[in-house]
């Protein structure tokens, strides 16, 4: 199960819990990232607004996304609420549990290809990856983004960076984002075609060199298509920008006259 490092949370943060106990003046929860330990909700931190019965929001069993109100590290005393959590805080803490549940799977597979308890993942890798990328996965997402670099740059040993890598590759895919342009090229020149073709190649092998997901189609002259995918938008439209002023240079240098529309 994900875990924090610190024992105990700090007041204001946002926790996944689930419901162990439900009575008449509150509940008592388990703090899922911090080994199970106890907490408990008020009853008047259920809901801002009147209700009948504390069970039509907390039942035993429930996974739940708690704010913490209170915290007495020296009598173990965890106090929480439910109300206070918005629905887009309760919606983002999720999202980051599922990704640190995720991440602790595949740090599992990788302590295990290495003979490594859990404990060691973390200690050895999981946290080095926190420390350097804000989260454990966003770590992983790096290391298939860039490579080897990724995890010897936060600080892991090349021995947990080759078997991290290896299994990160297998079960993480970036998403990517595709992004569409023209170009409207005009030429008099007898060999304006020819021109076409060679400003439009250039292109192409600019692209491929710097290992660039290109595109680029007839969509009907004098108008021709570039297709980016990349990483994310930014990305994709500087390679976009890049790509559209190598075509538009080198075919007005040779007497052609084009933009980018």
């Amino acid at each position: 199960m994900p875990r924090k490092r610190k024992p105990y949370p700090d007041v204001g943060e946002l926790v996944v819990a689930t419901v162990t106990e439900v009575f008449d003046k509150g509940a008592y929860v388990a703090l899922d990232e911090y080994g199970g330990r106890k907490g408990y909700v008020p009853l008047s931190e259920v809901s801002s607004s009147w209700f009948h019965n504390i069970r039509d929001f907390l039942r035993e069993r429930q996974k739940v996304v708690l704010k913490v109100i209170k915290v007495n590290p020296a009598k173990g005393h965890v106090d929480l609420s439910l109300r206070r959590a918005s629905s887009v805080e309760k919606e983002r803490k999720m999202f980051e549990w599922k990704r640190a549940q995720r991440a602790e799977t595949l740090l599992s597979f990788a302590a295990k290809k290495l003979g490594k308890t859990l404990d060691e993942a973390y200690d050895e890798a999981g946290w080095k990856l926190e420390d350097k990328y804000g989260e454990i996965y966003a770590g992983l997402e790096e290391a298939v983004r860039h490579g080897l670099d990724a995890l010897l740059n936060a600080g892991l040993s090349k021995e947990w960076a080759d078997a991290i890598l290896e299994i990160a590759k297998e079960h993480i895919e970036i998403p990517l984002v595709k992004v569409s342009g023209m170009l409207e090229l005009r030429s008099i020149h007898p060999k304006g075609v020819l021109h076409i073709k060679q400003s439009l190649l250039e292109a192409l092998k600019l692209a491929k060199d710097k290992g660039y997901n290109v595109r680029i189609y007839l969509a009907g002259a004098p108008h021709y298509g570039i297709e980016v995918v990349a990483e994310d938008y930014k990305k994709a439209e500087a390679v976009m920008k890049e790509v559209a002023e190598t075509a538009l240079k080198s075919f007005k240098s040779l007497g052609g006259h084009g933009s980018f529309i």
